[in-house]
């Protein structure tokens, strides 16, 4: 059952998925960059705040993938449709509340914690336009919970390849004005992620319509999904047990990284823009580890649901080999070719050269994060989403504390700045090994 080989088969399409998405990202920052680097500290750290405050919905739709995967581990098919239309109830209602504060809040919230007048007036322009995607970004995190839930992750592959092609084409068109489009800068690459994210939920809409193979019906019809299921006040109180946690543990690990970015760049313009494209590139190198840290939260919540509860940590333990083998493999890519790595995202000779002892943190933070992360995950995939907030608070509060100390009150280079990502890694990832070692996980239920 819970071979490398199925552990691949279900992981693989994640990791895939992941690829596409953070290529868009990597695009958005490498042409930004070529606008100015004004516009390159803007973008992400708008890019950013959007995504802090989208993880809440993340969130709630990760504690509905752990409860479908225990469903589908159980055998009780029919209750995971009247999972997933409770989480869509929510999340279309939700997307609504988000809107309106990404919209009209967002002015007040940012208007003291950023110190440049351009950077802030940037920000505002991206958030202008990028609010509209909110309510497809919902609806795509209620599908994608479904489908990683119940195993059928391929999906995820093709969604997000045709969100990656719409994205990098329309940045194309909208940031620079080519093919008679109008040249919007920074608003362009916000439109052009709108219209992506709205493809993906076409997408999605069009394939659980569609017959599925060695089946007589459409994955609509198989699980009962988007019935008129009347809203259970039971239904939504065993979703909010798991959720909520996840929502709030998801909004702080993006929101304290938000906070972080903005105590860089309180340091200066060029210290962001530097810290931007270490991010662009620690999010590429990444993406084996925390797709396998995704699927994670499926593979332990249905082994759970089968009753192999003594299968658990011989599986995470699989989990954490595969995504310490892969990721390991980059380490020498960013010792060996730096220079080119960090071209990428700008020309600038001096840009570049301040970079390297930043991408150098990064290296020795790979070799940490599979084994914390996917560690991490196995706690929420146990069901004890409760516990997995209270590790990411003490984890989080570690971590910028940490941050104030270097990049505020003692002044310390962008490099030695990063050392706090190490600290976050090796915090979170003792906390949830001495809990999956020792804790009392084995009972839970969802």
């Amino acid at each position: 059952m819970n071979s490398y080989k199925y552990i691949w088969r279900i992981t693989y399409p994640i990791i895939l998925g992941m690829m596409a998405q953070n290529i868009v990202y990597m695009v958005d920052t490498a042409v930004l960059g070529r606008v100015g680097e004004v516009a390159q500290a803007a973008a992400p750290l708008a890019g950013m705040y959007y995504i802090a405050v989208f993880m809440l919905g993340m969130g709630f739709s990760t504690g509905a993938q752990i409860i479908i995967a225990r469903r589908k581990g159980e055998g009780d098919v029919s209750n995971i449709g009247k999972v997933f239309d409770h989480s869509f109830y929510f999340l279309v209602a939700f997307a609504l509340f988000i809107f309106c504060l990404l919209k009209f809040g967002s002015p007040i919230i940012l208007d003291g914690p950023i110190s440049s007048p351009e950077v802030y007036a940037g920000i505002i322009e991206y958030l202008d336009v990028r609010s509209f995607g909110i309510f497809f970004a919902f609806v795509n995190t209620a599908f994608r919970a479904f489908y990683i839930g119940i195993g059928n992750t391929k999906v995820l592959i093709w969604s997000t390849a045709a969100m990656a092609f719409v994205n990098i084409v329309l940045d194309y068109a909208l940031i620079f004005g080519n093919w008679g489009f109008p040249e919007m800068g920074i608003a362009g690459a916000a439109l052009a992620s709108v219209i992506s994210e709205a493809v993906v939920t076409v997408y999605f809409l069009i394939h659980i319509n569609l017959k599925q193979k060695n089946s007589a019906c459409s994955l609509l019809a198989e699980y009962q999904l988007l019935k008129p299921h009347k809203p259970e006040k039971e239904q939504f109180n065993i979703i909010f047990k798991i959720g909520i946690p996840v929502m709030i543990q998801n909004f702080m690990s993006l929101g304290g990284w938000f906070l972080f970015y903005l105590m860089i760049e309180q340091m200066g313009v060029r210290q962001l823009a530097t810290s931007n494209i270490i991010r662009a590139i620690y999010l590429i190198l990444m993406i084996p580890g925390i797709g396998l840290f995704s699927a994670t939260h499926t593979l332990v919540s249905n082994t759970m649901g089968k009753g192999l509860q003594d299968e658990v940590l011989p599986l995470v333990r699989k989990i954490v080999i595969m995504g310490f083998s892969m990721t390991i493999l980059f380490v020498p890519l960013t010792l060996l070719f730096p220079e080119a790595m960090i071209g990428v995202f700008t020309s600038s000779s001096d840009l570049i050269s301040i970079t390297i002892p930043t991408l150098y943190v990064i290296a020795a933070a790979l070799v940490i994060m599979p084994i914390s992360m996917i560690t991490f995950g196995a706690v929420a995939g146990t069901g004890k989403t409760n516990m997995a907030l209270i590790i990411e608070m003490i984890t989080l509060s570690t971590y910028l504390v940490c941050t104030y100390l270097f990049a505020i009150e003692f002044q310390r280079e962008i490099h030695e700045v990063w050392y706090c990502e190490l600290i976050y890694l090796v915090v979170i990832g003792s906390l949830s090994y001495s809990y999956l070692k020792w804790g009392n996980w084995r009972a839970s239920s969802v």
